[in-house]
């Protein structure tokens, strides 16, 4: 099959693609987006999340036949955008980010629920659910935890 895929603004078409083939399998190896990281290939670890169509999917159980005709989001495609230069500014500052491994997926998640928060931002609670689909071991979340509210500042 063909997948026609916008990625990251760009129609993508994906020739000989078998329908099943997991949406992360595709960003990384047919067009080459390897800050998309493959852990558990379960759904369960988060370090694949992107969005598609504006909504946190973990791309390992995303097939490309299902995301084909949609938009999808890599961490790559966030990278640089004025919106989340203060998000990517706290996680450093908070030394969010340790070993590194899930943190393109929890960019991406976290990017998702900035862009929803609304006016007076998340809560801590609200970060927290964000998270919920995404494993960290090094962190312990609290660093991101913080690193997000003030970004959220930051952004209001």
């Amino acid at each position: 099959m063909t997948a026609p895929i916008r990625v990251n603004g760009r129609p993508e078409h994906v020739d000989d693609v078998a329908p099943l083939t997991p949406l992360a399998d595709v960003l990384r190896d047919r067009l080459g987006l390897t800050g998309t990281k493959l852990g558990c290939r379960a759904g369960d670890c988060g370090s694949c999340t992107v969005l598609v169509d504006d909504v946190p999917k973990t791309s390992c159980l995303v097939p490309a036949g299902q995301a084909a005709g949609h938009d999808v989001t890599t961490i790559e495609g966030l990278v640089g955008q004025p919106e989340h230069a203060a998000l990517l500014a706290a996680l450093r500052r908070h030394n969010a980010s340790q070993c590194g491994f899930c943190t393109p997926g929890i960019v991406v998640a976290l990017a998702a629920l900035l862009r929803d928060a609304g006016p007076d931002g998340p809560t801590r609670d609200d970060v927290r659910a964000g998270l919920a689909g995404n494993l960290c071991r090094c962190t312990g979340y609290e660093s991101i935890v913080d690193a997000v509210l003030e970004a959220a500042g930051e952004a209001a």
